[in-house]
């Protein structure tokens, strides 16, 4: 009978003490026993590192650093990984039970490279968004019907990052090995990576579509802000780096002066519109600063008439 390989699972963790128990346990309760469990805490300063290391599972390894940012912490984990297969969990998201045990089976039956599966978005709380109106459920159903319709998972990664979140990854040790390290982008290291993957080893990854074996946080906290904004920067130069990536040399340079140019009247045609109006339009954070004038102004006003429904009472005593 073959020995059963092991699987480093790396947890780069930051001021989760929420939540990193309940991640830690789900790779501790794992049906897929033969694992190590690799905690680089990234500069904590809450109780995150006294809950890891509270554990006495002699599977689990528990590293701080200074604050380095999510890829570098990663990159931390990867390099310390002994296993035959390498995995990632964000220290706010949770495996089910029997995520490696299934990951495994179906990595050694296609001799995939790397694999991911579905996934169910939860609450702080950990409810399950069930509603097919959330506007995450719209997002993410939207991406997978564009890649059962195109059939071709590069192309469909063009369209939207539908593995969502780089604790959906699962590899082979080898695989990482030859992609190497998570580059140094803050929001979208996981995107930029799995189109490292999908060019290093072509159809050697593989989607697992059926199956819902990771719950990922979605925090109630979240708001549009800075994040935003460099996400989708990010978000638009990887795009377009690796959809140039795919082609030919020849057509390389003609897709990309044509998407060039194609970006520059976007922004041309958005300052148009601005300068006709009369009025530029307010950036986010001329936003935020109208908002909080308006919250300011609501206050005042309650208060107000707090104070002139207090006087008319203590004059009609």
């Amino acid at each position: 009978m073959e020995k059963k390989k092991r699987v480093s699972v790396v947890i780069p963790a930051y001021n989760h003490e929420r939540f990193i128990g309940p991640a830690v346990d789900s790779v501790l309760n794992q049906t897929w026993e033969n694992l190590e469990l690799i905690v680089v805490d990234d500069g904590s300063t809450d109780g995150t590192g006294d809950i890891v290391k509270s554990y006495s599972d002699p599977r689990l390894s528990y590293y701080y650093q200074e604050n380095q940012d999510a890829f570098n912490t990663i990159n931390r984990g990867m390099g310390l990984a002994k296993g035959e297969y390498i995995t990632i969990l964000n220290s706010d998201d949770i495996y089910t039970t029997d995520r490696l045990e299934k990951l495994v089976a179906i990595q050694q039956e296609s001799n995939a490279a790397c694999l991911f599966t579905d996934v169910l978005p939860i609450s702080d709380a950990g409810t399950v968004f069930t509603d097919p109106d959330f506007g995450w459920n719209i997002w993410h159903r939207k991406n997978r019907v564009w890649f059962f319709a195109c059939g071709d998972l590069y192309t469909a990664f063009l369209k939207g990052n539908f593995m969502v979140t780089t604790s959906n990854m699962f590899m082979t040790a080898e695989a990482v090995q030859r992609v190497g390290k998570f580059s140094a982008l803050r929001y979208l290291h996981d995107y930029d990576y799995i189109f490292r993957m999908m060019l290093a080893f072509p159809g050697q990854v593989r989607y697992v579509d059926d199956e819902q074996l990771l719950y990922y946080r979605i925090h109630d906290g979240n708001t549009l802000g800075e994040a935003a904004i460099t996400g989708r920067q990010q978000d638009l130069e990887v795009i377009q780096k690796y959809m140039l990536a795919a082609l030919p040399d020849k057509q390389r340079r003609i897709a990309a002066a044509g998407t060039g140019r194609l970006l520059e009247l976007r922004d041309e045609l958005e300052q148009v519109r601005s300068d006709l109006s009369g009025q530029a339009e307010p950036s986010v954070r001329e936003r935020l600063h109208l908002l909080l004038l308006a919250i300011k102004y609501k206050l005042r006003k309650k208060l107000h008439q707090y104070l002139d429904n207090f006087r008319e009472l203590m004059q009609g005593r």
